[in-house]
């Protein structure tokens, strides 16, 4: 009879993300990125902004593998000038995906392990809060975790600071600034909330979106709430940006599909581009050369 994985099973694979670094540094060895930035859901196409002049298949990179997921494209790309480098990572690995947590945290370890001190985090989000429309661009202002496991479980490994690190301040204000000042170059109108993390894969019920309601969160999803806490705790500057792809059960009256989730995002790629190529613009000017 096949074991029960234990809680430690899904720990983190330190000696794997080692391994991660050393193979992607052999292929980048002048690269010293200043900022990394995670492509998730419908997110994809905004790498064409930045027009990358280097490509590395997530399936050559050991431990992290090809993405699970319809629309993540699963590449490692390198843009701008080698000694201000921008990471991309056009797409990422899910917790639901069930490979544990070291393909969800890698590309937080290689960034921060590169030398990276600023994550920006994007996502598809379920809009709960009731002027959140489908096509919206929320920057996150806090999270709430609530996928039922965490990606710092397991031995303590001093890479991600101390054993317990605070969660006062996940999210940077300086970022948040930067962003907000990049929404209004762009002609996007602002806004801001608190998403909430669940686990998927399955979207939520509409009981769950009211409970979630009366918790604080403005937008649901998948993703980012891990990534976000290893950044901060890696002793990274994070920002996250939510795609509203769709209203939240219960307040839409139609089935949810990740169909609609592509479809809201392909609207929306103009605004993303925008928006994030004005944030980076804004990033490499307050950044020391």
């Amino acid at each position: 009879m096949k074991q029960r994985p234990s809680l430690l099973s899904w720990a983190m694979d330190m000696s794997a993300m080692a391994r991660a670094f050393a193979t992607v540094r052999r292929r980048w060895p002048r690269l010293k990125p200043l900022a990394a930035v995670v492509l998730g859901s419908g997110w994809g196409e905004v790498a064409e902004a930045f027009e990358p002049r280097g490509e590395i298949g997530y399936s050559e990179i050991p431990g992290l593998g090809a993405a699970g997921v319809q629309g993540h494209a699963g590449r490692l790309l390198w843009a701008g000038p080698a000694g201000r480098a921008l990471l991309i990572f056009q797409g990422r690995r899910h917790w639901y995906e069930g490979d544990g947590w070291t393909p969800v945290a890698l590309p937080i370890y290689l960034a921060r392990r590169w030398g990276a001190r600023s994550l920006m985090l994007t996502n598809a989000a379920g809009g709960i809060r009731r002027d959140l429309r489908a096509g919206d661009l929320m920057a996150v202002r806090d999270h709430i975790h609530a996928m039922g496991a965490h990606p710092l479980v397991g031995p303590h490994d001093t890479f991600w600071g101390p054993r317990f690190p605070d969660q006062t301040a996940v999210y940077d204000p300086t970022l948040r600034s930067l962003l907000r000042d990049a929404f209004l170059a762009a002609g996007v109108r602002w806004k801001e909330g608190v998403y909430l993390a669940v686990s998927g894969p399955t979207y939520e019920t509409p009981s769950e979106i009211a409970a979630f309601r009366r918790w604080g969160a403005d937008a649901v999803g998948m993703s980012t709430a891990p990534e976000a806490m290893l950044g901060h705790a890696a002793g990274m500057r994070v920002a996250a940006l939510s795609c509203i792809s769709n209203l939240a059960a219960g307040i839409a009256h139609t089935p949810l599909s990740h169909e609609d989730v592509a479809r809201a995002a392909a609207e929306a790629a103009p605004r993303m581009k925008a928006v994030l190529s004005q944030w980076w613009k804004r990033l490499l000017e307050i950044s020391e050369p």
